[in-house]
């Protein structure tokens, strides 16, 4: 019989100190920023699928603003540059916030 080496487990447990707070990621309407632009930033920023990132630009397009998804803060912040910067280089004005949850 062979004995197999049972691996080492280690248990972490999380302290509610340690977690990060989260936040709530908004879009905003433009009246310049192509709606398929929007849809392909919330695609590859915030790794949405294609009918949930067409239904947020439709929201958002609607009522002037729309969730987009709530993300650890640092997370958040980093998309919101990712994607103001996309918007940017194209010479679009879409905005983005992050908000407390």
């Amino acid at each position: 019989m062979i004995a197999q080496a049972t691996p080492e487990i280690e248990v972490v447990e999380e302290n509610e100190a340690d977690l990060e707070p989260l936040y709530t990621v908004v879009i905003y309407n433009d009246n310049i920023t192509p709606m398929d632009f929007v849809v392909e930033v919330l695609k590859q920023v915030f790794f949405l699928g294609n009918d949930r990132a067409a239904e947020i630009m439709l929201a958002a397009h609607i009522k002037g603003s729309a969730y987009v998804q709530t993300l650890p803060k640092s997370e958040a912040e980093k998309r919101v540059g990712n994607a103001h910067r996309a918007a940017q280089i194209e010479g679009f004005p879409l905005r983005f916030t992050i908000e407390p949850e």
